[in-house]
């Protein structure tokens, strides 16, 4: 089974320069447009079903992408929220804060996210639960789609579970920034994955 695990586009947050995590935001007008061209990208792929978290931003990438990716006039893709795999509300009480107010309001908080991914800020979600999630998110993304005898799959998601995944299930190091609309794709075969290739956009 081939997979396309793709980020969502550019957010209103990423324009406000707010904590994102389980802020649920939309797209932006640029984040919109970056759907449409990604869309062009995964013409004739043969997606069957789109995946996606269940935060807005994701849902609204892959609501495009599904009346976008096939020949005009044919059906859309079908698609299925999978609410493990929305990113990890690693910001806590700083979720949808913009950053500026954070430095001057919560400091100890805005240095517990400076150690990475062992930073917990006031009421975030630690990394192992995160991982936990995303894990079995994905576990259930792979049994459904056999289940299904499917071949081409997408799954919209967030910078945060692609990484995951890539740290976790691909084991294959660390990922760099994800881009907007940036792809990984991959290849499910005997119970493994493994990434076939990668395709920043912006």
């Amino acid at each position: 089974m081939k997979i396309y695990l793709i980020r969502h586009g550019q957010t209103t947050s990423d324009l406000e320069d707010r904590y994102g995590g389980w802020y649920d935001d939309h797209l932006s007008d640029l984040g919109k447009k970056q759907c449409s061209i990604l869309s062009k990208k995964l013409a004739g792929k043969g997606i069957q079903m789109i995946f996606h978290s269940s935060l807005i931003r994701a849902t609204e990438t892959a609501s495009i992408l599904s009346k976008s990716i096939n020949a005009p006039n044919s059906p859309a893709v079908p698609l299925i929220a999978v609410p493990d795999i929305r990113e990890q509300n690693r910001y806590g009480i700083l979720t949808g804060m913009k950053k500026s107010d954070a430095k001057k309001n919560h400091p100890a908080d805005v240095l517990e996210l400076a150690k990475g991914i062992d930073g917990n800020a006031t009421g975030s979600e630690p990394y192992s639960e995160f991982r936990d999630r995303i894990i079995s998110g994905m576990q259930e993304i792979l049994k459904d789609s056999e289940k299904k005898g499917l071949e081409t799959i997408a799954i919209i998601t967030h910078g945060g579970p692609i990484k995951c995944i890539v740290r976790e299930l691909l084991n294959v190091g660390e990922l760099g920034e994800m881009a907007d609309c940036g792809f990984l794709e991959l290849e499910y075969k005997n119970n493994k994955l493994s990434v076939l290739s990668t395709t920043n956009l912006y």
